[in-house]
């Protein structure tokens, strides 16, 4: 019989027994009320807000087997409005047919582009549904008003390393947990300390340490199984180095490494806009006036996924990286806008010709006067070339262009 991981099965059953939360569960606070609350009362919508690992799903359980409610567990990196919607749909029958209310709770909540989280308002406004929403991010960044001004927000901090070192000694004596099973304290106390407040992970990683070996769990035991259960963290070198192998394979004109590192980011969790963000930047930075209508593309891909959210959102982004990474390439503009910068930063910044200047203008050239479109005269007093076309793409076009342009400008 398979069994359930060592997290899942140390989840606390009574709200007494969270951790590292304290000051959100203390005597009268506002938290405390709502679980101390009649079960039929009325309850405002939640944002749980908190780094992973801290409680927000826990507390989210706890809370709606206090109001008896139906709970509906959703996670906005997997799912679509169609299932919100779905969500609602019930809720609304179970209201009419049994006067049972609904708990939905949504995890990961900025997950979900503005107009999926529009379609939250109408059913927590009217009360058919009670939002418990989860995020790691700062809500007045990542939530809309009108879900946060209809909400009480709760702030959770990562867990002390004492209250791990509770944890994962209550995990070690539990009989649904090691069942006493030894462990050096050199080992406890490496778990608690790498794992940063995140008790989902202390518990995985005393899991696979216990695995691992037969007897005491020893120090080295706990940290070779720290090497084996690190997973792709947002805010971790992971997510460093996976961003920085995506955006290479691109540049290096490889579709399949670019949309392998693409999913390895949307599996792991990364937020889409971000990958959007970065291709724009790549659109700009490698490819350029090589193929102009890249960031064309990559700004319209990071629109789309704005607008539509995940899941759907990895196939807009899948296009763009397939297109960038098969566009040709050219990092001439990126090359000739640094050189300009740090000529003027050094005080390389000549007089504008009179002609050019916003007063007088005394001996302009206009350049549509002359049939070619272009007009010989001096732009600049500074005798330099910034923008050096390569051969590839569009920019062979204009490298022809700035030939014919040169020789009419006496360059």
């Amino acid at each position: 019989m398979v069994q359930t991981p060592l997290a899942d099965r140390m989840r606390p059953s009574f709200i007494n027994e969270v951790l590292g939360q304290a000051r959100l569960l203390k005597k009268g606070s506002p938290l405390e009320r709502l679980v101390a609350a009649e079960k039929d009362g009325t309850w405002s919508s939640i944002l749980l807000w908190g780094p992973p690992g801290t409680g927000k799903t826990t507390i989210a359980r706890l809370l709606s087997r206090v109001k008896d409610a139906k709970f509906v567990e959703l996670s906005a990196i997997s799912s679509s409005v169609g299932q919100v919607r779905e969500v609602i749909e019930e809720a609304k029958k179970l209201r009419e047919v049994f006067d049972r209310s609904t708990i939905l709770f949504l995890d990961e909540i900025h997950r979900f582009s503005k107009s999926q989280q529009d379609s939250l308002l109408g059913a927590v406004e009217s009360g058919v549904i009670t939002l418990i929403a989860a995020t790691t991010e700062n809500p007045a960044f990542s939530v809309i008003k009108p879900l946060i001004s209809r909400s009480l927000v709760f702030h959770l901090e990562p867990l002390a390393k004492d209250d791990l070192i509770s944890l994962l000694e209550r995990a070690r004596n539990s009989a649904a947990g090691l069942q006493g099973r030894a462990f050096e304290p050199k080992a406890l106390d490496y778990i608690a300390h790498i794992c940063q407040g995140d008790a989902r992970r202390a518990l995985t990683l005393m899991e696979a340490a216990a695995q691992s070996c037969t007897g005491e769990v020893s120090y080295q035991a706990a940290a070779d199984a720290s090497e084996s259960t690190i997973a792709y963290d947002p805010n971790g070198d992971e997510h460093y180095d996976t961003i920085s192998a995506f955006i290479k394979s691109v540049r290096g004109s490889d579709p399949d490494a670019a949309i392998h590192y693409l999913a390895r980011m949307i599996l792991g969790g990364e937020d889409p806009r971000f990958i959007a963000r970065r291709l724009m930047i790549l659109a700009a930075e490698d490819i350029g006036l090589a193929d102009p209508q890249a960031i064309v593309l990559a700004s319209a891909v990071a629109d789309v996924v704005e607008r539509i959210g995940m899941p759907e959102g990895r196939i807009p982004l899948a296009e763009a990286t397939i297109y960038l990474a098969t566009a040709p390439k050219s990092n001439r503009a990126y090359i000739a806008i640094n050189q300009a910068i740090a000529d003027a930063e050094s005080g390389d910044v000549p007089a504008i010709p009179a002609a050019l200047r916003s007063t007088g203008a005394v001996g302009y050239k206009y350049p549509h006067d002359d049939p070619r479109g272009v007009i010989a005269q001096e732009h600049s007093l500074q005798k330099k070339s910034y923008y050096l076309p390569s051969a590839h793409g569009f920019e062979s076009v204009i490298a022809t262009r700035l030939k014919a342009i040169g020789e009419i400008l006496g360059r």
